[in-house]
């Protein structure tokens, strides 16, 4: 969008404010079919300890759960309380096509 401007002046332009966003945080298990998932308003520390504790609460009993992230700052921080029976495995910086996520969101952006 282009707005004219008298030279030497900035030009006032309200955001657009039409849409809203949200997070999407979700994990699932393959093997039992089953998955945990959040909608957030926002993508940061509390938001992904959150996604932690609902994901403990659904792995099975006696079971440990390995979750598979990239290095978003949110999942890397020494801030979160890691759940006694999950172990987080961090991807290489970089690296989008082994995250099996985005296929997910490859899939949304076309349909």
């Amino acid at each position: 969008m282009r707005q004219w401007a008298r030279c030497g002046t900035r030009p006032c332009q309200p955001a657009d404010q039409r849409y809203q966003s949200a997070y999407l945080f979700g994990a699932v298990c393959p093997a039992r079919g089953v998955g945990a998932g959040l909608a957030m308003p926002y993508a940061d520390t509390p938001a992904m300890q959150e996604h932690l504790d609902e994901i403990s609460c659904m792995v099975a009993k006696g079971a440990h759960a390995a979750l598979i992230l990239d290095r978003a700052g949110w999942h890397t921080t020494d801030k979160l309380t890691l759940p006694a029976n999950i172990t987080l495995i961090l991807l290489p910086s970089r690296s989008p096509e082994l995250n099996p996520v985005e296929n997910v969101w490859q899939y949304l952006r076309t349909n």
